[in-house]
């Protein structure tokens, strides 16, 4: 048995945790700052037609990096359980760094033609890839290299980066909007959130190539065999129960992010009919807000188990999302819809602050990266990229109060997952050393309580 090695000092910990946690900021931000620019870049690459089917151009290419995020998820995660967390990590922040530059630097249509647009895919297919790959190898790194007792803490700051992710790019909109003209930012304005996501995803590539593999990631290499089964193998046939609990756990967190942090403030400015620029100040307060909870539940998980914290969660919104969004729909001040979303993302943070933790502590070293982002990657991919479309499509044909209840019935699932899984930091695989007679031996993750 090979000796357990003296744990990192708190100051390393926390280095690695940064650098682990900025690739997400980074990928957040261009991912927004797409959403968020598209109505000024869209008549650069698509010049025909009305505006409507300018944006619904820019949408659909938007919608080809959903698509990605399960190859993403596979791909990146496989090669971070074979190559190491952290050059996993590097290639995901290229990725998603060399997109925002080709948007940013990709001339129009009426210089090279149909090669405008055909840029866009690509830089968006590559943005896709890294946020699919990004979750699971950031998920398994921040969850291993964090301390015993402390690792729901240290791995809840993934979503605050992926938040901060959001509240930087909304922040670089409203400076925009206020220091140029509707013309400047239409003409080149628009390329700013672009330069500035790809120099600050090489800053952050930098950095992740001096940051440290975790001792999980090595003692598994130390370890592992030449005949052991490997990548999406050894997941399918030995970790079934798994997978499945990591797709009914993330349905209802996932479906529930996006609902409340995207979703909502459109349904404000036309639902509640609360001005656009109100909604915008009322979005970046409650998301701060939601941001600065990550890692106090994420804390709370350590000292009182996983289960509680994902029943709070899943029971609260059931409860609540009906009532809240038939509030919303009807109120006109912005303080009432500011409490009532930071009300709803409270809850939110129930799965979010334990995203990563509660799926890491489900996969040994091995498959841990793919087990974690495959199954992500996919719900992303389907319910989350469905959210939105779905919620719009159903208020179109006069049925919107119908979106509150798939909101309610998708966290059931999470609910019925929580209640047959096992609690996860117990015998978890990240408190054992790879290989010795301690580590779980069955899926225990999936017993039922």
């Amino acid at each position: 048995m090979s000796k357990t090695p003296a744990p990192s000092p708190p100051s390393r910990v926390t280095a690695n945790v940064v650098r682990g946690c900025l690739g997400n900021l980074i990928e957040w931000y261009d991912w927004f700052a797409y959403a968020t620019f598209s109505v000024y870049f869209a008549p650069v690459f698509f010049p025909e037609g009305s505006q409507t089917a300018q944006l619904l151009s820019t949408a659909v290419v938007f919608a080809v990096g959903f698509l990605m995020r399960p190859l993403g998820g596979w791909l990146l995660g496989a090669y971070a359980d074979r190559f190491g967390r952290r050059r996993a990590l590097t290639l995901s922040v290229l990725l998603m760094s060399a997109g925002s530059l080709v948007i940013a630097l990709s001339p129009g249509h009426d210089v090279i033609g149909l090669w405008a647009p055909a840029l866009l895919v690509v830089a968006r297919l590559a943005q896709g890839l890294s946020v699919g790959g990004e979750f699971g190898s950031s998920a398994s790194y921040l969850s291993e290299v964090a301390p015993p007792g402390r690792r729901g803490f240290y791995s809840s700051f993934q979503y605050v980066s992926i938040v901060l992710g959001q509240l930087s790019a909304l922040l670089v909109a409203i400076v925009l909007q206020n220091a140029l003209t509707e013309a400047q930012l239409a003409s080149w304005g628009w390329r700013i959130p672009f330069v500035v996501g790809a120099v600050a995803g090489l800053t952050v590539m930098y950095l992740r190539r001096t940051m440290e593999e975790s001792e999980h990631f090595q003692k598994e290499q130390a370890r592992a065999t030449d005949g052991e089964r490997k990548g999406l193998v050894a997941l399918f046939k030995e970790y079934p129960r798994q997978l499945l609990a990591v797709f009914g756990l993330a349905i209802g967190g996932t479906v529930a992010f996006y609902t409340y942090t995207t979703y909502l403030q459109k349904y404000l400015v036309n639902t509640a009919g609360i001005p656009k620029s109100t909604v915008t100040v009322i979005g970046f307060a409650a998301l701060f807000v939601y941001m600065l909870l990550q890692p106090l539940v994420g804390a709370l998980s350590d000292r009182v188990g996983r289960r509680p914290v994902m029943f709070g969660f899943s029971i609260g919104c059931m409860v609540l999302t009906v009532p809240v969004m038939t509030f919303l729909g009807h109120t006109s001040n912005p303080w009432v819809a500011f409490l009532l979303m930071t009300l709803a993302l409270a809850f939110v943070t129930g799965y979010s602050a334990l995203a990563a933790i509660v799926k890491a502590e489900m996969f040994p070293t091995k498959v841990r990266a793919l087990g974690v982002g495959l199954p992500h990657a996919l719900v992303t991919a389907t319910f989350g990229g469905l959210t939105e479309p779905i919620a719009l499509a159903l208020k179109q044909n006069g049925h919107e109060t119908v979106f509150f209840w798939y909101v309610t019935g998708c966290v059931a699932l999470t609910l019925l997952a929580t209640l047959l899984v096992r609690e996860p930091s117990r015998d978890s695989h990240l408190e054992t050393e790879p290989g010795t007679a301690a580590a779980p031996a069955e899926p225990s993750a999936t017993t039922p309580a």
